[in-house]
């Protein structure tokens, strides 16, 4: 059991990037955690206590629900889903293996989708909790070499708003949070070389943009406002960011 008497907090794509150092940043601040994701060696290399790490790919519902088991069983209910897990894989529509569709739609949306699904129903019934779907700024406007990729962002705003909606009667928060240009490892995602060579002189004129940090204390405040205020919609980008 967890000697913190907070409540459990999930964060998927937790093995690097803003995932990680959410991860850091809640565990500091004396939250349980239970941390998803594909690659879990780096996960457990994050050291952090009162912590379960599982393997674990969004797109399964079954596995999403077996480690949320796990991790309840030792710390109690999922009180805080930090929905993170996602790719770029930026491209123009026309120029894109329609592969990249699918991957994109199967993480970005019913990844987030099985995640929700798993934690509302005792959310509600607890009349607790709060969901935060990490978006981005092309969920809130329009990209070159973003098509699809924006298109799965703008389907977070929506899900998120509708979500929202219903849980609001149970005193259930849903929050959207959409960072500018971050540095994370998502650059390794964007295979098209003039959607990269696009993304990286953007980042290069605002130095890498935002540190990682940044968002996670975002979230993190976000978080411990009270029950009864929800922060609907944050958008969060390096000043320098003119896009």
């Amino acid at each position: 059991m967890s000697l913190s008497n907070n409540p459990l907090v999930m964060i998927t794509g937790a093995s690097a990037g803003i995932g990680a150092t959410t991860a850091a940043m809640f565990s500091n601040a004396g939250y349980p955690l239970l941390l998803l994701s594909r690659r879990v060696s780096l996960m457990e290399e994050l050291g952090l206590p009162d912590c379960v790490c599982v393997a674990a790919d969004v797109r399964d519902r079954e596995a999403v629900g077996a480690a949320i088991g796990q991790a309840e069983a030792r710390f109690g209910p999922v009180d805080c889903l930090i929905n993170n897990a996602g790719v770029s894989r930026l491209s123009r529509l026309e120029e894109q293996d329609p592969e990249q569709w699918r991957d994109l739609i199967d993480i970005n949306c019913v990844g987030v989708l099985n995640c929700m699904h798993a934690v509302m129903p005792a959310m509600k019934a607890r009349r607790h909790g709060t969901i935060i779907n990490v978006s981005s700024m092309a969920g809130r406007k329009v990209y070159p070499h973003h098509d699809v990729y924006g298109g799965t962002k703008h389907f977070v705003h929506a899900i998120t708003e509708g979500a929202r909606q219903t849980l609001s009667q149970f005193d259930v928060r849903a929050m959207t949070i959409s960072p500018g240009v971050t540095k994370s490892d998502i650059e390794q995602t964007i295979t098209n070389p003039n959607a990269f060579e696009f993304w990286s002189k953007g980042r290069d004129a605002m130095d890498g943009g935002l540190d990682a940090d940044v968002v996670a204390r975002t979230m993190l405040y976000a978080y411990e406002l009270p029950q009864s205020v929800n922060l609907l919609e944050m958008s969060i980008t390096a000043t320098r960011q003119e896009f």
